[in-house]
């Protein structure tokens, strides 16, 4: 809750380390770096920081059951945090976006990419007609009305709550998973368009906000390889990568997923489309499947470009090990199904593993094959997903062209 009429502003010192830090604008402050605070704080209200001489250093919202004690809203000057402030905050995100998509054929993309754009622990996505707004702290929650007003758009408003605050949400502010802010009520996944193609997204129980939208620009790249190629989607999720695949001229995609609630909203993705006649002229073959036992399982089917998607491998950093063998593993097996000449796109969402790191495990994969092969991409993040600190930098993919 905000702080109660008549207490104390919430007062903070944090060690030398942190203070360094963030004056080079990193968004968190850790619990063990705080040193000394005035009183007690509680969730969501303003958390003020000073450095050892007393001077203003940053504002930020305060978490008392986080280890992340304080995500920073501004650092440097003082400023007050007040309706302005927010108003000035949104309207940054949106103008850095406006013009992004002027031709109207996409209308699923990022407004608010978290501590990138200044609103740490909280993301906005747009699908058509309708907004999801994800917390990843219940440092929003007091706020949360005035929050909405500002980010609900011409259009639907849905809250999504990351598992951490699911409860407090439901017990504290009587907020629900998938709750309906702002609109008309959302009982169904919402359809929008990306480059042109029609997509649905499950903005109520989806993963994410309901889709995969920051693969945007890497299934495009795709798309511009596909022609006359087999294609085989690993973790194919609701088909994003088939889609673009098949439009652009494979004559077969195989979607791969171990969820068949996932395969069905491929199918689905699919059928949304039936004026695009490459879509319809390809055939399109779902399997539902853990994907590290079916590659090992099976061996003898091969492909002529294969994309290699999975969810994040390493969540914590004491996962980071197994996750760089998960992923050195997932990609040798890709390359025992690849056909001459094919192609491998490896991509990775874990932010725990960099994209150097990532790139080169790929990479010692790829001559561990003893197969000639060309890099012709490697990717980072798209311009609606900025990553401004190390932490928020988690995707990376990169594409091998082999030639034997």
């Amino acid at each position: 809750m905000l702080k109660k009429s008549g207490q104390p502003s919430l007062r903070l010192r944090v060690t030398a380390a942190a203070e360094s830090i963030i004056r080079g604008g990193h968004p968190w402050v850790f619990a063990q770096s705080v040193r000394e605070q005035n009183r007690d704080g509680t969730t969501g209200e303003l958390a003020v920081i000073f450095d050892r001489n007393d001077r203003f250093l940053a504002v930020g919202l305060y978490d008392s059951d986080s280890p992340i004690r304080v995500r920073v809203l501004h650092a440097g000057k003082p400023q007050p945090i007040d309706a302005s402030w927010w108003r000035q905050n949104a309207e940054n995100a949106f103008n850095l976006r406006k013009d992004l998509f002027a031709d109207h054929q996409t209308t699923g993309f990022r407004c608010i990419n978290g501590e990138n754009d200044g609103w740490p622990g909280l993301v906005l996505d747009q699908y058509g007609d309708a907004r999801v707004m994800k917390l990843y702290t219940a440092a929003w929650l007091p706020r949360l009305r005035e929050i909405a007003a500002l980010l609900k758009g011409e259009g639907r408003l849905v809250l999504r709550l990351s598992r951490n605050i699911q409860q407090i949400a439901h017990d504290e502010f009587g907020l629900d998973d998938g709750t309906t802010l702002h609109g008309s009520a959302i009982e169904a996944p919402v359809e929008f368009l990306e480059n042109g193609l029609r997509f649905e997204a499950d903005v109520l129980r989806g993963q994410k906000t309901g889709f995969f939208l920051d693969q945007r620009e890497n299934r495009s790249h795709l798309e511009a390889l596909a022609r006359g190629k087999t294609v085989l989607n690993l973790f194919s999720y609701s088909g994003g990568f088939s889609l673009y695949a098949a439009r652009g001229g494979a004559p077969m995609v195989c979607s791969l997923d171990i969820s068949e609630h996932a395969l069905n909203a491929a199918r689905r993705n699919f059928a949304l489309n039936p004026s695009i006649p490459a879509l319809a002229a390809c055939r399109h073959e779902t399997i539902q499947a853990d994907a590290f036992l079916w590659l090992r399982d099976d061996p003898g089917r091969k492909f002529d470009l294969i994309i290699l998607d999975p969810p994040s491998l390493a969540k914590r950093e004491a996962e980071k090990t197994d996750a760089m063998g998960a992923y050195t593993k997932l990609i040798e097996s890709c390359l025992a199904r690849l056909d001459k000449k094919g192609i491998l796109v490896a991509a990775s969402c874990s932010a725990h593993v960099t994209a150097e790191e990532f790139f080169t495990l790929a990479r010692g994969a790829a001559q561990k094959s003893n197969r000639s092969f060309e890099e012709i991409r490697a990717t980072r993040h798209p311009v609606d997903h900025p990553a401004t600190y190390p932490e928020g930098e988690y995707l990376k993919c990169i594409y091998f062209q082999f030639t034997s």
